[in-house]
């Protein structure tokens, strides 16, 4: 049994990550009846639903070097961000875990490796730096509770971000001059930014520009796990 429960369907902090643990096991192991899956569970892999027994069920052989985990209880949702390794080799990936009536309900996956196709379709032309990603992790903390911005503010900050490459407009995104943006490990910014278009980085593009990738729209926006405790959005 998962400790921290509350009842049939709160699930706390310390009852997301003993579900999120449990399925990660449960996937390394390639045992899907020991991951606490509910009788109308269902995963997807890169929008692919994906039978219990296939998929990572299968490929993933240990979890990686890289491991962040980010839990909501509002949401009763659990996130997993870092690397798994598939046979010899290390995958960047990103987990959903939905949790209700102490069972995981739903498994969301999105994986990248350096072999997949990118923009053009060529074998190992997707952005990739797993040696970058070590080096530049993204925090694993504890905010002191007076330095915490609330749940809707968070969303809010995220959501300036695709307002602003979607609008080709920094101005409007909410970050630091000199934020980075990094796509699978990949640096995406710090490039020479045009000068009309330059919003105060030393002429360098950083998180709040469009840099030289084309979004038109983001109309799908699921912040699926915002963690207050460490003040992180997935």
């Amino acid at each position: 049994a998962v400790a921290g429960v509350a009842s049939a369907q709160d699930c706390d902090r310390v009852c997301l990550k003993g579900h999120l643990d449990s399925y990660l096991e449960a996937v390394v192991s390639h045992k899907p009846e020991t991951g606490g899956l509910w009788t109308g569970f269902r995963q997807t892999e890169n929008a692919v639903v994906i039978p219990e027994g296939r998929g990572v069920w299968q490929s993933v052989t240990g979890l990686g070097s890289i491991q962040r985990r980010y839990l909501d209880p509002v949401q009763r949702q659990a996130g997993y961000y870092g690397t798994v390794f598939m046979g010899e080799e290390e995958a960047v990936v990103a987990l959903r875990l939905k949790v209700q009536w102490n069972q995981v309900t739903e498994a969301e996956w999105f994986i990248a490796r350096k072999s997949d196709p990118g923009m053009t379709g060529e074998a190992g032309k997707t952005p990739f730096n797993i040696e970058t990603l070590r080096a530049t992790l993204p925090a694993q903390r504890v905010v002191p509770r007076a330095e915490r911005m609330q749940r809707e503010a968070l969303q809010a900050v995220v959501n300036t971000y695709f307002d602003g490459i979607t609008n080709h407009d920094g101005h409007i995104v909410k970050g630091h001059p000199g934020c980075t943006r990094y796509e699978n490990g990949f640096p995406t910014f710090n490039s020479p930014m045009k000068p009309e278009m330059d919003i105060g980085n030393n002429g360098r593009t950083d998180c709040r520009t469009q840099a030289d990738f084309g979004v038109a729209i983001v109309a799908i926006r699921d912040y699926f796990v915002i963690d207050e405790e460490a003040q992180a959005v997935m």
